[in-house]
This record gives structure tokens, C-alpha cells and sequence, in this order.
């Protein structure tokens, strides 16, 4: 693991907790981000590898069984990960059973480029390089084992190093500019480093969570700040943002047909959330950039309805421009926690600890939902599903909020198929 985020503003523990509150305190959330991932130091297998599963060597490739469903060859199914799953057990797994994969931490930007440049401008990227070796070593993975491989992500704030922000912010004009040109090298550099992967997210974590607000824009987002100063539109960096990906992708002789612009985001099965999410797609469409469609992260727990992740598919169809949805981030957390626990980040509220045996009946609730999930999946507008990790063994649920043992993927400690994983390849596995 290469980072572990600080995940949970005050703000954001208000958004989910009402969020959830409205869901009956199941809903979406459980800190929904792109976070970093934790690992579990567990190396036992879940309850859920023994007691009426089939022989694990029996699994079908999901990435087959998927395609086959939805009728697309090559349907992009991926998880999320680090270097190091490139060459442990996790590799095995991964050729098998996806054709796609993230960069869970290694394409961001304090990864890529963490170091200050000193002065900039409207000048090249200045030095010190780029760290690309974390990132190539993923794509030569990918490259190795025809997998295609998603870009994660150009913009975000809160792995935004200080250099892009550094500056004489006594002219705003003169300051936001400077900033601009660094986010647009930086951009630039990037996908010139990485001309073929299929889909990047332009911009990540960028609606408020207050939900239908006035202002639709995190306001508490440095990227924001830096172009507010002296007043100025501090949203005027999203459209950037796509503005200069838009430039670089026709520079490289791509277009929306095999490298989509995406703009991501959580909690999005949340209608509140979701409306200043479509404000800021609306921006973005009224002044004429490219923005080819939404992230859906659903970091989900027990107890979400369903139903909501379908409306918030619904909606981004109902918008013009023919938007895709991407399911980028997905993870269903065995815990079905109330919104407080979200706030007060402590047991309790937070349920206690299952430990490294889940209850069974709890493991045959997340397999139902996994089923009903990838039911709701199914349908045209989403061209590419990603769980946030490949098995239990690796998630960053184990720290957050509160740290207990979670098991929130298709494949246990041991990466074996869950019931979870048969409920989802198999539509005539029986959840006992």
C-alpha cells in the first residue's frame, strides 16, 4: 500500500450521515471516495470459502461470465490495485478474472509528481520528473496479459501536491494563470506518458456534499480556492481540466470512441449529491467541453436499496450528449452502519467487529446484493464495472471508518470465490 488517506471531513461525515439517515440507515456511502486502500495483516480465509461453495477451480472467469451476459466481447471488468499485486498471489487472480484494471494509488498525482518544481509558468513541466515506475508497472502487467488499463486520476484535491499551488497571489489573474498552465502541463505530460488507456477521470471528488446545493462545487478544494483568489470563478478548473484533456487526447489521435473523459464521484446513488454532480456536468456541456460521461464509486454497505443505484444510472442517460456510466469503485461493506458512525468514527455508533469469521447470514446478504447489483448493471449506458480492490485480503475498509475486519470484495482472504463472487457468475447459484 502506498498511502493511506485521511478520509473524512466534518463535511462529508454530515453528507453520508444524511444520506444514510435517508436510507433508512442502509444506504450508500460508508465513506464513499476514492480512497487509498488498507491491508488486512489477516491471511484466513472468510467463512465464506467453506460450508456449500463450489471447488474454488470450478469458478468461471467473471470477465467471461460478465460478457457473455451483457453480449459485449471484452467487456471492461476491473479491479483496482497496487504494483505490488503484479507479482503476488493476487496476479493469478487477476489474469484469470479481469480485463481491466486501476491504479489504486499510482496515477495520482502526489505519486506521479510529488516533489516542487520551484518556479513555473507558461513553461514545460519543470524538473523534478516524474515518478512513472509505479504506474508502467501496472501497464506492463496490463500490456503482458491483454488487460486494458483506466486511467485514476488527473485532479484530485486531496492528493494535489503544494507546487501547483505555490505562487504570488498578489494579481489573481496573474496567479490563476500560472496555476492553469501547471495543471495543464501536468495533464499533458501524463496522458502523453499513458496515450492508451480507455477511459480517464478527468476529475475526481469535485460535487459538493451538501446535498442540492447552491454552490454544486467542493468549495473546501484547494483547486477551487486557487482559482477563487481575488474573486474569480473557482470552478472555472473543472472545464479547464476537461478543456486541456480534450487538447492532449486529439494530440494523441484519440477521440470519445476509445479514451473517455470522465468525470467521477461518490455517493451518487444519493439524489442530493447526485443533483450538484449534474450541475457541474451541465457546466461543463453549456461552455463546450468534452465530457463523455460519470464514475459512479458505490462504496456501498448492507442494506442499500437498489433502486438507487439504478436512478443514478437513469439519470446521467437522461442527460444529452449520450453520457456512459462507469461503476469505478465498487465495494459492499458487511457492516450495515448507521449515518453516525460516519460523524463519530467510533464503536459505537459503528457496529462492533465481526472478526475474521463473518456471521454466514451476513455473507449471504452481501451475495444477494452483489446479484442484484450486477442485475442493475445490465444495461447499455454502463460500458465498465471496477471493484475497489481484487480480494479481501487488501481493502481499505479495514481502517475506515473505524478499524475492524471487513470482507467487502468477491474473493475472501485467501482469494477464493466468496458467495458473493458464484452470485454474480453464476445465475444458478442457490444464496443459502
Amino acid at each position: 500500500m502506498l498511502t493511506i488517506r485521511a478520509h473524512l471531513t466534518a463535511a462529508l461525515a454530515s453528507a453520508l450521515a444524511l444520506t444514510l439517515a435517508a436510507c433508512g440507515g442502509g444506504g450508500g456511502g460508508g465513506g464513499s471516495s476514492s480512497s487509498s486502500s488498507s491491508s488486512s495483516s489477516s491471511s484466513s480465509s472468510s467463512s465464506s470459502s467453506s460450508g456449500g461453495l463450489p471447488d474454488p477451480s470450478t469458478a468461471p472467469a467473471l470477465k467471461t461470465a460478465l460478457a457473455t451476459r451483457y453480449g459485449v466481447v471484452g467487456y471492461p471488468v476491473g479491479a483496482a490495485i497496487e504494483p505490488s499485486s503484479t507479482t503476488n498471489g493476487d496476479s493469478t487472480l487477476l489474469i484469470k478474472h479481469y480485463s481491466s484494471i486501476t491504479a489504486e494509488n499510482a496515477m495520482k498525482p502526489d505519486t506521479i509528481w510529488p516533489n516542487a518544481p520551484g518556479t513555473s509558468g507558461a513553461t514545460a513541466m519543470p524538473a523534478p520528473a516524474p515518478n512513472f515506475a509505479p504506474a508502467d508497472t501496472l501497464l506492463a502487467f496490463a500490456d503482458a496479459n491483454g488487460m486494458e488499463l483506466r486511467g485514476h486520476t488527473l485532479l484530485w484535491h486531496q492528493t494535489a501536491p503544494d507546487w501547483f499551488f505555490a505562487g504570488d497571489q498578489s494579481v489573481p489573474a496573474n496567479y490563476r494563470g500560472q496555476v492553469q498552465v501547471r495543471l495543464c502541463d501536468y495533464i499533458d505530460a501524463v496522458m502523453t506518458h499513458f496515450p492508451n488507456v480507455y477511459a480517464w477521470d478527468v476529475v475526481n471528488e469535485v460535487a459538493s456534499d451538501t446535498p442540492n446545493d447552491v454552490n454544486p462545487y467542493r468549495t473546501n478544494s484547494r483547486w477551487y480556492q486557487a482559482y477563487s483568489v481575488g474573486g474569480l470563478d473557482g470552478s472555472k478548473y473543472v472545464r479547464d481540466a476537461f478543456e486541456c484533456a480534450f487538447k492532449r487526447r486529439a494530440a494523441l489521435g484519440r477521440n470519445s470512441s476509445d479514451m473517455k473523459l470522465m468525470i467521477n464521484d461518490y455517493s451518487t446513488e444519493s439524489p442530493g449529491k447526485r443533483a450538484n454532480l449534474i450541475k457541474i456536468i451541465e457546466d461543463v456541456q453549456a461552455a463546450g467541453f468534452p465530457l463523455d460521461g460519470v464514475g459512479h464509486q458505490f462504496h456501498l454497505q448492507l442494506g442499500v436499496d437498489v433502486a438507487s443505484i439504478t436512478a443514478a444510472l437513469t439519470a446521467i442517460e437522461a442527460l444529452p450528449g449520450n453520457l456512459v456510466n462507469h461503476v469505478t469503485e465498487l465495494d459492499v461493506s458487511i457492516y450495515q452502519d448507521p449515518g453516525t458512525c460516519y460523524s463519530q468514527r467510533t464503536t459505537p455508533p459503528c457496529l462492533a467487529d465481526y472478526g475474521a469469521s463473518p456471521p454466514a447470514n451476513v455473507l449471504s446478504q452481501q451475495a444477494t446484493l452483489y446479484r442484484q447489483l450486477f442485475q442493475a448493471f445490465d444495461r447499455d449506458s454502463v460500458t465498465s464495472i471496477t471493484t475497489w480492490g481484487v480480494a479481501d485480503n487488501h481493502t481499505w475498509l479495514n481502517s475506515f471508518p473505524v478499524a475492524r475486519t471487513n470482507r467487502p470484495l468477491l474473493f475472501d482472504t485467501a482469494r477464493n470465490p466468496k458467495a458473493a463472487f458464484w452470485a454474480v457468475a453464476d445465475p444458478d447459484f442457490v444464496i443459502q
